[in-house]
């Protein structure tokens, strides 16, 4: 994806500030799509589906935010000044980034294995919903709050901090070296503050997208199903990312 990326960026050259934005903002809706951001967002939500779409937009939004302060911190000195984090460092902060998919991905499967993919009816006053809740945990009918942190165990605090490491690496160098291209030192710190900006919308609007339909007809009552599998390959993708960040095989995307 990353042609169009330099596709993108090729628009903005030589023009006004105004369309400097705008392709700048492309950039960065089209940034969030990238797959490694996808795999540990999808799995994040996966593993939290009671809330559906308004919780999975909140995560989303969380780790948008926290990927848009790295990529904003990390990516100023780049296109100020033209300096680079050591060779080194960027290929441990993209095998971490490959861990921490991974570990993702496990936490679902854990999840999966104790029973949190079980769907059944349940009451809010006189309407009936379907949600998914660990087995035993609540009656076949029954009035309870939905949001209380503790009993669905991933924040808006952590996802977060887990986004705070992807902007560390993965395809956000990539995105920053394509700003410097831009004429003008304002204009690129422009762009990238609107790149960063327009990662962590896209990736509120994708999360909450995949939180509807998880929770939401067939998807719902295959979900038992469906789970292990998204949980063994993410965890199969984020072992080759991480791999791939210390040579042992090669990056094909």
């Amino acid at each position: 994806m990353l042609g169009l990326d330099g596709w993108i960026a090729e628009l903005a050259r030589g023009e006004a500030l105004a369309l400097v934005l705008a392709v700048a903002l492309l950039l960065g809706l089209r940034h969030a799509a990238d797959p490694d951001h996808l795999a540990a967002v999808s799995t994040l939500i996966a593993s939290e589906p009671e809330d559906g779409m308004r919780r999975a937009g909140r995560l989303g939004l969380a780790w948008g935010f926290g990927h848009a302060l790295t990529l904003a911190l990390f990516g100023l000195p780049v296109v100020l000044f033209h300096a680079h984090l050591p060779d080194t460092v960027q290929r441990a902060a993209e095998a971490l980034i490959g861990l921490m998919i991974m570990l993702l991905a496990a936490r679902l499967l854990v999840r999966w294995r104790r029973g949190h993919f079980h769907a059944h009816p349940h009451r809010h006053g006189d309407e009936e919903h379907r949600h998914l809740h660990p087995h035993g945990d609540h009656a076949t009918r029954h009035d309870h709050a939905h949001e209380p942190e503790t009993r669905l165990g991933r924040s808006p605090h952590q996802a977060f901090a887990i986004g705070l490491v992807h902007g560390l690496g993965g395809s956000a160098g990539v995105v920053v070296l394509l700003l410097t291209t831009i004429p003008g030192q304002p204009e690129a710190v422009a762009a990238l503050i609107v790149v960063a900006l327009g990662t962590a919308i896209s990736m509120a609007a994708l999360s909450s997208g995949l939180g509807y339909v998880i929770t939401r007809g067939p998807v719902l009552r295959r979900m038992l199903a469906f789970a292990p599998a998204m949980g063994v390959l993410t965890l199969s993708f984020g072992a080759w990312y991480a791999l791939a960040a210390v040579g042992a095989v090669r990056y094909v995307l």
